[in-house]
C-alpha cells in the first residue's frame, strides 16, 4: 500500500530575499529558465501521485466496454491473460528497485508510438511497443521528482509536441514547428522532422530533410534585444536543438547564434554561478549531460541529482524572487500513458500528414502523450495541479507573453495556427498577486557515481551489476485493486478545467455536497476527503469550458435548479472559468447565472457576477 500523502505544503524556511517592488502581474518576472530532460511519460513517473490525473482517473477512456487500463495481450506475450494492467515495476521488491533504474522500456520512435496509439484506442502499448512500457515507478524510486513537482506546481495535461522521438520534440521546443504539411515554413526549409535524422539531405520525399532553416525563438529574442543563453557541457547527448539549424551551424564563432546558442563557453557550472549571483540572462536554456538526462538506461536518480542542483541554484540564488524555472521532458521514451492525446481535427494544416511509411493513413503528428512537467517559482509555490492542455509550444507562448509586458515583441510567426490557438500559454499556472518566497524541503539526492577519470558511470555500474534489469511482467496475476493504486491526498487546481479528477468545490469554508440525493452544502475539511463532497466533471466537447457534473457517491448529475438527476440527458451544463491569480473559478449556468455559496452555508444563484470557488483535485480510496 502507498502512504497517505496530504498536499499541505511541506515545512518551509524563510529565504530572506530582499523586498522588491511588485506589480502583482507577469511583469514581476525578470528571468525564465527552460530545462528539458529526456524520455519519460507522465504515468510512468507520476501516475500514482495524489490529486492528479493518474491511476484514479474517473474519466478513463473505455473501448468496447473495456477501460484503456487493460492493454491488449495475445499469445505472443502470454497464454495466461488477454490484458495487461498498469504495473509497479518493483512489485517483487528485493534488488529490483536498484536494477530497474537502468532498465529500458521500449522504443520511442514514430512507428512504435503511433502503433501503440492505434488510431486513438491507445490500447496496444504491450503489443506494439513492449509490456514494460506499461510499467511505472512510485515515490520511493523518484522522491526528488515528487518533491519538486509537489513543492510548486505540477501539470497533468502537458503533452509532448510530436508523437515521436527526441529531435522533433526539441525542435518544436525551440522553434514551435516541425514543418508538417501546411506549417508556416516552406518545404525547402527542412523537415517534416519526425525522427532523429542529422544526415544532410532528405530520407524521403520531403521527409526528415536536414539541416533545418526556419527561424527559432531565440532569434526573435536576439532581434528584440532580449538576453538569452544556452548552458551546456560538451557531453550534451547531442540534445542541443539549435545545432540542427543551418543558421547556427554557419554562424561565425563570435556571432551571437554561435556564442549564445551552440558554443560551450557557458557550462552548467557557469549557470550555477550566474544563478547564485542573480546575473542570469532573461532567457536561459539548460542542456544536461548524457548520463544525467534520465534517458533510459540512464538512471532517474542521477537525473534527480541534476534537477535538485538546478532547483537549488535558482531558489537559493539572488534572483529567485523574480525567476521562473520550467522543467519538462522532451518525449515519452517508449513508456506508455493512459490519456489519448488531445489533438486537432482531421487534416488541420500544420498538424496532420499522411504516414510517410505507408502504414497508418492520415495521422496527426501531435500533440502527443503526456510527459512530466512542473514550474518552480514564487508564484507557483504550494502544491498545485495545473490542468490546461499544453505542450512544448506553450513554453514559447509563455515567454512571448512575459516579454510583451517588458515592451518586447518576440511573437513568432513559425508556430502553426491550431497549435498557437489551442495550447496553453501557462499563465493560469501562476498567482502573481500572492507570491510565496518560502521553499519546500526537497529530499536529498545522492551524487552520481563517477569513474577514475571523473566520468559519470552510474548506469554502467547498474548494468554490470544487473545484466537482467527488466522485472518479470505479472501476466495473469493482476487485479484493478492492486494495480490502480494512488497515494491519498489533494492538490489545489489551477488553469482551465479538463477531465480526469475527483473535484471538491469550496468557498467560505463550505463545500458543495451530495446530501441524500440533492445538491446541498456542508462544512469543508482540511484534507478535502469527504466522499459526499466529491464530484466528477464531464467535458461537453474537447477543450470546451462547459461540463456536466456527477457525484462520486451515486453517479447522479447536477440538474436544473440544483437538483440531482439520473443520466446526462437531464444534467445542467455548467461553464467553469478560471479567474486567475488565485481568485478561483466562476461556475455559471447556460443563461449566465453564477452558482454561489454564502458565508452562512447556503447555495444558490447570483447574477452574472459572482465569485470564485476553490477547486481541489482529490484522491482517496473510499
Amino acid at each position: 500500500m502507498l502512504p497517505q500523502v496530504s498536499n499541505t505544503p511541506p515545512p518551509a524556511f524563510n529565504v530572506g530575499h530582499p523586498s522588491i517592488p511588485l506589480t502583482g502581474s507577469l511583469k514581476d518576472v525578470n528571468h525564465v529558465v527552460l530545462f528539458m530532460q529526456e524520455n519519460r511519460a507522465f504515468d510512468h513517473y507520476f501516475g500514482s501521485m495524489a490529486g492528479i490525473r493518474g491511476y484514479s482517473d474517473p474519466n478513463v477512456q473505455v473501448n468496447a466496454g473495456r477501460p484503456v487500463w487493460y492493454q491488449d495481450v495475445d499469445s505472443s506475450l502470454s497464454d495466461n491473460t488477454d490484458h495487461l494492467l498498469p504495473w509497479y515495476l518493483n512489485h517483487l521488491g528485493g534488488s529490483w528497485p536498484e536494477a530497474s533504474q537502468c532498465m529500458v522500456a521500449g522504443e520511442n520512435g514514430w512507428h512504435e508510438n503511433q502503433g501503440a496509439l492505434n488510431g486513438g484506442l491507445n490500447n496496444l502499448w504491450a503489443l506494439n511497443n513492449t509490456p514494460w512500457s506499461w510499467g511505472h515507478f512510485r515515490r520511493d524510486e523518484i522522491p526528488v521528482h515528487f518533491g519538486i513537482a509537489e513543492g510548486w506546481t505540477v501539470a497533468d495535461m502537458y503533452q509532448e509536441s510530436v508523437i515521436a522521438m527526441t529531435n522533433p520534440n526539441r525542435v518544436a521546443w525551440v522553434s514551435g514547428s516541425i514543418n508538417a504539411p501546411g506549417s508556416p515554413q516552406t518545404p525547402d526549409q527542412g523537415g517534416p522532422t519526425i525522427d532523429n535524422n542529422e544526415t544532410p539531405g532528405c530520407e524521403g520525399d520531403h521527409l526528415n530533410c536536414y539541416p533545418l532553416k526556419w527561424k527559432t525563438a531565440p532569434e526573435y529574442y536576439q532581434d528584440a534585444g532580449v538576453s538569452w543563453q544556452v548552458y551546456q557541457d560538451r557531453n550534451n547527448f547531442d540534445d542541443n536543438p539549435f545545432a540542427w539549424f543551418w543558421q547556427y551551424q554557419t554562424a561565425l564563432p563570435w556571432q551571437p547564434l554561435s556564442t549564445r546558442g551552440v558554443s560551450f563557453l557557458h557550462s552548467l557550472d557557469a549557470f550555477y554561478v550566474s544563478a547564485a549571483a542573480g546575473t542570469l540572462p532573461q532567457v536561459s536554456y539548460i542542456i544536461g549531460p548524457e548520463q544525467l538526462s534520465e534517458h533510459p538506461p540512464y538512471q532517474p536518480k542521477d537525473g534527480a541529482w541534476l534537477q535538485k542542483k538546478v532547483v537549488d541554484a535558482v531558489t537559493k540564488g539572488a534572483s529567485y524572487n523574480d525567476t521562473v524555472l520550467i522543467i519538462s521532458y522532451d518525449e515519452t521514451g517508449g513508456w506508455g500513458d493512459h490519456v489519448t492525446p488531445y489533438h486537432s481535427p482531421e487534416n488541420t494544416q500544420g498538424e496532420w500528414m499522411k504516414d510517410p511509411y505507408g502504414n497508418l493513413g492520415d495521422v496527426y503528428t501531435g500533440p502527443g502523450f503526456r510527459v512530466p512537467f512542473y514550474i518552480v517559482s514564487p508564484w507557483t509555490r504550494g502544491g498545485h495541479v495545473f490542468t490546461e492542455h499544453a505542450d512544448h509550444i506553450s513554453q514559447i507562448k509563455f515567454v512571448e507573453q512575459w516579454l510583451e509586458t517588458k515592451g518586447f515583441n518576440v511573437t513568432s510567426d513559425q508556430v502553426p495556427h491550431w497549435r498557437r490557438e489551442h495550447m496553453s500559454d501557462l499563465l493560469n499556472a501562476f498567482d502573481f498577486l500572492h507570491p510565496d518566497f518560502s521553499l519546500p524541503e526537497i529530499p536529498e539526492a545522492d551524487a552520481p557515481s563517477k569513474d577514475f577519470w571523473g566520468r559519470y558511470d552510474g548506469y554502467a555500474k547498474c548494468e554490470a551489476k544487473f545484466p537482467e534489469n527488466r522485472p518479470p511482467v505479472p501476466y495473469g496475476q493482476q487485479t484493478e485493486k492492486e494495480s490502480l493504486v494512488s497515494e491519498e491526498g489533494f492538490k489545489k487546481v489551477r488553469g482551465q478545467l479538463t477531465e480526469g479528477r475527483y473535484l471538491v468545490f469550496e468557498a467560505f469554508g463550505w463545500a458543495v455536497t451530495n446530501k441524500d440525493g440533492r445538491v446541498g452544502v456542508s462544512r469543508a475539511s482540511a484534507k478535502h476527503e469527504k466522499k459526499a463532497q466529491r464530484w466528477v466533471v464531464h467535458q461537453d466537447a474537447p477543450a470546451s469550458d462547459v461540463f456536466t457534473v456527477s457525484s462520486a457517491v451515486d453517479g447522479l448529475f447536477i440538474g436544473k435548479g440544483l437538483r440531482l438527476v439520473k443520466g446526462v440527458a437531464e444534467a445542467q451544463k455548467l461553464r467553469f472559468t478560471d479567474l486567475g491569480n488565485g481568485l478561483g473559478y466562476a461556475i455559471r449556468t447556460g443563461d449566465g447565472r453564477s452558482i454561489s455559496l454564502t458565508k452562512d452555508g447556503r447555495i444558490g444563484f447570483e447574477g452574472k457576477g459572482g465569485f470564485g470557488f476553490e477547486l481541489f483535485s482529490v484522491t482517496y480510496r473510499d
